[in-house]
């Protein structure tokens, strides 16, 4: 290390905890952060100014003015300008001896998986949900730890997925704990909702200290946990997760399957295209039209199906056996309709429109009780 480099990151290389080590291994790490807005900011910042060799900034929008009593690299005078070359510009003025690559564009299904393959740790400063269920399950399928922040109004979280730890071995990861989105305008962004200009600045210097301890391992770090702090009142309590399973069906087993789902259309609530209603069920039955008809029901769910022929595909087993779904027809069936129609999500999201997927409205259970009265 050179004098220079030596005074510049004293102040950390004196903990013991860190030391000279600790500072090499920041220089040999690689880290994108996905979105230069309210959490990517202060994170970038505090990444930059301890040393992390390589930083990735991925972000298409430019910087407004309602940006700036958050997001506080940037200054009236970077108005309408890029926000990633923008913050890749200050950063260098910060620290001239690390490495940022800006990307000026939106991260997408097509190159998603491309760069975060390149880095060591992701950090999800985004703030819709389609694209961090989408970072969620690039980082799941390549194997990469995550570092999770969301804000609004006056409460912000913070969690670190996919790592495992002396604490927790098992690698969870964002759907374990949110396994779908929300309805629509059920969790309001901060330009609906609001938030005060501190608490993103606050929550996203915490991701920047996740990292850290886990590129130097000094420290717990937040796997399998979720941090929520309220700045009002100061209240701070951390959420042990736990695996769920069935979750896994929900992320892309490959990257053919990654790149061809839809996860703006996945992440919208409403879906009644999706549903067909049990005249119409009935309809297809009786008709001599094909379809493949599938139980993703659990092999020991009753009541049992006799009256047509079925395949059964459990929910949780549907990305590992769509072999099995020869039909262009395809009607999904579970108990009262709610994991069939989260199944046609998924099928939908994997042969686009290849196929005509539909749901059950009601399920087996309302389509028995209807055929009882009649």
């Amino acid at each position: 290390m050179n004098p220079e480099s030596y005074e510049r990151y004293q102040r950390q290389i004196i903990l013991t905890e860190f030391g000279e080590e600790g500072q090499q291994k920041l220089t040999q790490a690689k880290v994108l952060v996905i979105g230069a807005g309210g959490l990517g900011c202060p994170a970038l910042q505090y990444l930059a100014a301890a040393g992390i060799g390589m930083l990735g900034i991925v972000d298409d929008d430019v910087v407004a003015l309602n940006n700036l009593h958050r997001q506080v690299l940037y200054s009236m005078n970077d108005i309408d300008s890029s926000k990633a070359l923008t913050a890749a510009q200050k950063l260098n003025a910060l620290n001239p001896d690390i490495k940022i690559v800006s990307y000026n564009e939106r991260l997408i299904t097509d190159n998603a998986l491309t760069l975060i393959n390149e880095y060591d740790i992701i950090i999800d400063g985004t703030d819709n949900f389609s694209t961090r269920y989408m970072i969620n399950d690039a980082c799941v399928l390549l194997g990469k730890p995550l570092v999770y922040g969301a804000i609004s109004q006056f409460e912000g979280q913070v969690a670190v997925f996919n790592f495992s730890s002396n604490k927790n071995e098992e690698k969870i990861n964002y759907r374990d704990i949110f396994p779908n989105p929300p309805k629509e305008d059920e969790v309001l962004n901060c330009a609906e909702a609001g938030v005060l200009g501190v608490l993103p600045g606050i929550i996203g210097t915490m991701m920047a200290n996740e990292t850290i301890k886990m590129i130097t391992g000094m420290g717990d770090v937040l796997a399998g946990q979720l941090f929520t702090y309220n700045a009002l009142n100061n209240e701070v309590y951390i959420l042990n997760i736990a695996t769920a399973e069935e979750t896994r069906s929900l992320i892309p087993k490959d990257k053919e399957q990654f790149i061809k789902t839809d996860y703006v259309w996945l992440c919208s609530s409403s879906h009644p295209e999706l549903e067909i209603d049990i005249d119409t069920f009935n309809t297809i039955l009786a008709g001599k039209k094909t379809a493949d008809i599938i139980d993703v029901r659990e092999p020991t769910e009753v009541p049992a199906v006799t009256e047509f022929d079925t395949i059964k595909i459990p929910l949780g087993q549907l990305n590992d056996r769509t072999g099995l779904i020869q039909s262009n027809n395809v009607i999904l069936f579970c108990q009262t309709g709610k994991r069939s129609l989260q199944a046609a999500r998924i099928l939908s999201g994997i042969f686009g429109n290849t196929k005509k997927i539909y749901s059950l409205k009601g399920g087996i259970v309302e389509w028995k009780n209807n055929s009882i009265r009649k």
